[in-house]
């Protein structure tokens, strides 16, 4: 199965390695990443004023991109999600945006592009029992704490990935790699990323209230699909590891030393 795929500026940048493994477990898994062409950077946020739409302008060429391809278009990175997809509704359901929009267009965008995070293409498109099937390194039982952050899974009415209050998609996918899934209470809480600037004491915070909760759960791992959380509970809040998931993948199908190399 082959797929569009836009990366992200961080995964090109800062983070290539999970881009890499990213792509290696996609082969591995029979889907193949198609990179679209000439993408840029999604906009960082998505700005909610119906009057702004120039920052939303490189998600729709993303999206038109995949559109002509007659493809699906997976992210890998939570915050180039929400922005990505996000638009595509705004698209779909607010016709004076999409006609604000669609004048910098030569082709007329529609919203029809099918939208998954790299963590719903697992579930939905390979599904657990095919992973199951390509781990080659189990992870035994090790306890891991997903966390999801802010991003992901909210506005629900647009996402629409898994239950914003209680997910299991996550935790899914790591018993699927053979890993015993850690629920702790901070799992869905800010890690304090978009006030590091401002306030880099109450990041700090935020991002300790969540470590030390997986901790004291007993996790001796966290998988983050945000590189932003990565690096803001990497930082700031070093009690636990905090890996990619793809990372974390790579590593139950055997393709990390390659992508290493």
């Amino acid at each position: 199965m082959k797929v569009s795929y836009f990366p992200g500026c961080t995964l090109k940048n800062k983070a290539k390695q999970l881009d890499v493994y990213a792509r290696r477990c996609a082969e591995v898994l029979g889907i193949t990443l198609e990179e679209i062409e000439a993408w840029q950077c999604c906009g960082g946020v998505f700005t909610t004023a119906n009057d702004e739409v120039a920052t939303k302008l490189s998600s729709v060429r993303a999206l038109q991109a995949a559109q002509e391809k007659d493809q699906a278009l997976v992210t890998v990175c939570s915050a180039c999600h929400n922005v990505i997809k996000q638009t595509n509704h705004a698209m779909q359901t607010n016709a004076s945006f999409a006609d604000k929009v669609n004048r910098y267009n030569d082709t007329p965008y529609d919203g029809s592009t099918a939208v998954y995070h790299y963590l719903e293409m697992l579930r939905d498109l390979v599904g657990v029992d095919k992973i199951k099937e390509k781990v080659v390194n189990p992870l035994k039982g090790e306890k891991i704490a997903a966390y999801y952050g802010c991003l992901l899974l909210r506005p629900n009415s647009v996402m629409r990935m898994d239950d914003p209050e209680n997910p299991s998609i996550m935790e899914d996918i790591i018993r699927a790699i053979g890993g015993t899934p850690v629920i702790y209470p901070y799992r869905n809480e800010c890690c304090g990323g978009y006030v590091v600037m401002e306030s880099p004491e109450f990041a700090k915070k935020k991002s300790n209230a969540v470590t030390e909760s997986a901790a004291s759960f007993g996790a001796s791992r966290m998988v983050t699909a945000c590189p932003l959380c990565k690096y803001n509970l990497e930082k700031n809040a070093p009690a636990v590891p905090v890996v990619y998931f793809t990372e974390l993948l790579a590593e139950a199908l055997g393709v990390k030393e390659d992508a290493n190399a």
